[in-house]
């Protein structure tokens, strides 16, 4: 049992980790162009430098929500990591990780959110470039939505061991 939740807790830590460099990172669609490689994320537009990423006007709201949803999946991965700590510790079996599983499967739904919301609206739609494709902060998110399903389930199944 303790091997287990040593390695739920790695996973856990490994998952917010993955979750801070999706968010941070500027590499959510990479696409060339005739200036070279560009990459765009959720903040930036990269070539050479980085700018401000300017959308259309109607999908600036779209941005703005993918933007929140992430850091909020953030908020909730730390804050379920925080409550395990403090639930394992202070809790007796049977009662514990019920907080910890709901809000990290809280976690996982804005992560869905957000990073649908992003295939719907942003994926290939840039002007003026040739092969878009995914850059690896897309691909990690779609790794921590898996990871925190997988996590919140096994802390609900464990609150009775």
């Amino acid at each position: 049992m303790l091997v287990l939740l040593a390695g739920i807790f790695v996973v856990h830590i490994a998952t917010v980790i993955m979750l801070f460099v999706s968010t941070i990172a500027n590499v959510w669609m990479v696409s060339s162009s005739s200036f070279g490689t560009i990459s765009t994320g959720l903040w930036l537009l990269c070539n050479k430098t980085c700018s401000q990423l300017s959308v259309k006007s109607g999908d600036e709201t779209s941005l703005k929500v993918v933007q929140a949803f992430m850091i909020l999946s953030i908020i909730f991965s730390v804050v379920a990591l925080i409550l395990f700590i403090v639930q394992l510790f202070t809790l007796e079996k049977g009662k514990r990780f019920y907080m910890t599983g709901a809000v990290m499967l809280v976690c996982w739904m804005c992560i869905l959110i957000a990073v649908s919301i992003y295939t719907a609206r942003f994926t290939g739609k840039t002007q003026y470039v040739t092969n878009p494709h995914h850059g690896y902060c897309f691909i990690l998110a779609w790794i921590c939505f898996c990871f925190s399903f997988i996590i919140g389930i096994l802390y609900l199944v464990l609150r009775k061991k």
